[in-house]
């Protein structure tokens, strides 16, 4: 049991290549009292990624067992891989006084609000739809089949973004982390 307050929930999401990540990083690397919220996934490790601290990577078979026993706040499968939150993993942080940082989709999101509607949601929007796709580009690690799936969604997730709590135009990184920071700031601190 906490010895001291709750912890508190802060979700950060935006369209494939908006900079959630990066912004997620720089948050937890200025607010020692934040953890990431670790994520399920089938979705096959990546170069330089680690089982518990990146992802819990699972089978189809363990993800979908664990979506029918009620063990996901939210969950969604998004290009043929599954992708969730476990229950364990935030109420156990809460109940500690831990604070949580997630970097989930958008819909995501809105289901930790639904089930936690304290949490703080914040969504990170690109500068244009160009600069998304450039960006996504540059990264080196979709096909253009998939760049082309991950712009499919872009619509949908900054229309779905809309309902966040607060919203940041990544146009400038070092300005973005600013202005996330400040937001996180006000919330751990009220």
């Amino acid at each position: 049991m906490a010895s001291g307050p709750p912890g508190k929930l802060i979700v950060i999401s935006a369209p494939s290549g908006a900079g959630k990540t990066t912004i997620a990083r720089e948050i937890l690397k200025r607010n020692p009292s934040c953890a990431f919220s670790v994520s399920a996934t089938t979705r096959p490790m990546r170069a330089g990624e680690v089982d518990g601290r990146d992802y819990f990577f699972l089978s189809r078979e363990e993800f979908e067992r664990r979506v029918h026993a009620g063990e996901f706040v939210e969950w969604e499968e998004i290009f043929g891989n599954l992708y969730g939150t476990l229950r364990s993993e935030i109420d156990r942080a809460l109940l500690a006084g831990r604070h949580l940082l997630f970097d989930v989709d958008v819909k995501g999101g809105l289901s930790i609000k639904r089930h936690y509607p304290h949490a703080l949601l914040i969504f990170i929007e690109p500068p244009s739809l160009e600069v998304l796709r450039q960006r996504l580009h540059n990264r080196h690690t979709e096909d253009l089949a998939t760049l082309a799936r991950r712009m499919e969604r872009v619509a949908m997730e900054m229309e779905t973004g809309k309902a966040f709590d607060r919203h940041c135009v990544n146009d400038d990184l070092g300005r973005a982390v600013e202005e996330v920071q400040g937001l996180v700031q006000e919330y751990l601190t009220t």
